[in-house]
């Protein structure tokens, strides 16, 4: 049957529609030419690197100097529909406080202001998380869609993943992802990246060797806990010791170790490969080399971070890191100008002073997996009366290695293992910063691939290297209970934080990505097919992520 023709208002309507989005992709076009320009491009690291010799001298006159340590969250979801597949986030979702767009149309994060370390900061931090999600929760209920605290997608749509991956138009040399939110700076990205791997991104994973583009990242969400530091001239002493965290951390916190099912599907279609060898061949935690791989230029842009010693030396690493696109929203690149927005593709949502948004700009694509934070907000005090000296400028630590954890209980929990763990070193001299870089490396890469069973590495409070893993785990709590205490949280408020961490030490699966393991080999022993196993764990997953009971109790 022949659909009846349009109105006269709704043929005006569809009009308008198609002339204003013609009109935003073309602007967008102008833009990412812009950003691709040689010209610019060296306009731009001109002003970067006046901005870091600003900065430096800035941090040594003490404008960076913070009144205590204080805390906040990112917390990365996604958006799907009564089926479980990936759906487009509604844009008055963005409208709620505390909630802010990504790379993907589907991804959604949640964000706390910040808090001064303390027993009601903490509370705080998760109360706010709440709340957010609640209206969050509520304008998705409109659209019958729902957001999901998980680490990796794995319904597939209707259409397939690989067509949802590859599906876009080339308009005048540059390719627009259709499911990549078309912000200038995304799609200059994607293009620069897109043509230093010949036209694709190469993945080299077990069933999904390339992508089409670094929208592929989008598949993968996170969580980062930000610490800011008092004293600048620590940072450096805090990274070094952040590098040395994140094994034995991510071991108990991986939680994506599935692609989109169909994709098994498709590999598995001419027999020649088994599941099981498929499986073997997956990290616990594929996050992080879709992260690396998906934006990954031939410089190695995203990596374990090399030690530090000064700020200068930090400021001045990031200044010089590979540029690869100038940002089209800083306005005049030679000049001052502090127009529009310092957009991300990885969507951290920093405050960054004004007076350094080219520098902000340029470390906004320092991938590195723990690195610096400059600026920011006054955090709240349990006073109400902010930091004692009131200061907004101040440098943070953005540990970036966790995947989306399944509930806000386990989210502040993780919070709080980070901070307590980072101060407490520091607070008791522990030797861990001795332990060498390239043992703290493969500790994190152990983590990567074999989640709760890594072979992590480990310096002793003895000053003695250690793979024990009861071992490890016994100083990192005890370390975070005395770097909470240090901070002024209480010993309940403490208890209530890390006790549903430290209880998967005990919990029949350790991290959340071998429970997902073991519900699709019982799927599967129970006649499932692989991509129904997967989708039928999902399911599952989903229900018990959307009680709130914290993982340890699954």
């Amino acid at each position: 049957m022949n659909a009846p023709a349009p109105s006269p208002d709704t043929e005006s309507t569809v009009s308008v529609a198609v002339g204003r989005d013609r009109w935003i992709m073309m602007e967008t076009i102008e833009s990412v030419r812009g950003a691709l320009e040689a010209e610019r491009r060296a306009a731009f690291d001109r002003r970067v690197h006046r901005e870091a010799d600003s900065l430096r001298a800035a941090v040594r006159a003490g404008e960076f100097d913070a009144g205590a340590f204080a805390m906040g969250l990112e917390l990365e979801g996604y958006v799907v529909d009564d089926a479980g597949r990936l759906a487009a986030a509604p844009e008055n979702v963005f409208e709620t406080d505390g909630c802010s767009r990504e790379l993907g149309l589907h991804n959604v994060e949640l964000h706390t202001a910040p808090d001064v370390v303390s027993d009601g900061g903490l509370r705080r931090q998760a109360s706010e998380l709440r709340s957010t999600h609640r209206s969050v929760r509520d304008v998705l209920r409109e659209s019958d869609r729902r957001f999901v605290f998980d680490a990796m997608w794995t319904v597939p749509p209707e259409a397939g993943t690989r067509r949802h991956l590859g599906d876009g138009r080339t308009v005048d040399g540059v390719f627009l992802a259709d499911g990549m939110r078309p912000v200038p700076r995304y799609v200059a990205l994607d293009q620069v990246i897109r043509e230093r791997n010949g036209g694709r991104i190469d993945l080299d994973l077990p069933a999904l060797a390339s992508a089409e583009s670094m929208l592929v990242e989008s598949l993968a969400t996170s969580m980062q806990p930000h610490l800011q530091i008092p004293d600048p001239t620590d940072v450096p002493r805090y990274l070094n010791v952040a590098t040395r965290t994140m094994g034995p951390i991510l071991s108990l916190s991986s939680n994506s170790p599935f692609l989109p099912a169909d994709l098994y599907e498709e590999a598995l279609a001419d027999g020649s490969e088994e599941f099981e060898d498929l499986l073997a061949e997956t990290p616990h935690e594929l996050r992080i080399p879709i992260f690396e791989r998906s934006v990954e230029d031939g410089s190695n842009k995203c990596r374990v971070p090399r030690d530090v010693k000064t700020m200068d030396e930090l400021i001045e690493r990031i200044a010089s890191d590979p540029t690869l696109v100038a940002p089209p929203d800083l306005g005049d690149q030679e000049g001052a100008g502090n127009d529009g927005e310092n957009g991300e593709p990885d969507g951290d949502g920093d405050e960054d002073t004004d007076d350094y948004r080219a520098f902000a700009a340029k470390r906004g694509t320092y991938w590195r997996w723990v690195r610096p934070v400059f600026g920011g907000e006054i955090p709240r005090a349990d006073d109400g009366d902010g930091t004692p000296d009131g200061v907004a400028d101040s440098v943070r630590i953005e540990y970036r290695p966790l995947p989306t954890q399944p509930t806000i209980r386990d989210t502040v929990g993780m919070q709080a293992l980070v901070t307590g763990v980072l101060r407490g070193v520091d607070a008791t001299g522990h030797p861990l910063a001795t332990l060498p870089w390239k043992d703290a490396e493969a500790s994190f890469y152990a983590a990567v691939d074999d989640g709760p069973d890594a072979d992590l590495r480990w310096m002793t409070r003895d000053g003695e290297e250690t793979t024990a893993t009861g071992r490890i785990y016994d100083e990192l709590f005890a370390l975070a209970r005395r770097g909470l205490d240090e901070l002024g949280v209480g010993s309940e408020t403490i208890e209530w934080a890390l006790g549903p961490i430290e209880a998967r030490r005990e919990a029949t699966h350790g991290a959340p990505s071998a429970w997902k393991r073991a519900q699709v080999r019982e799927n599967l022993a129970d006649g499932a097919s692989v991509a129904e196993a997967i989708e039928e764990m999902q399911r599952t997953y989903v229900e018990r992520s959307a009680s709130g009971t914290p993982y340890a109790q699954w």
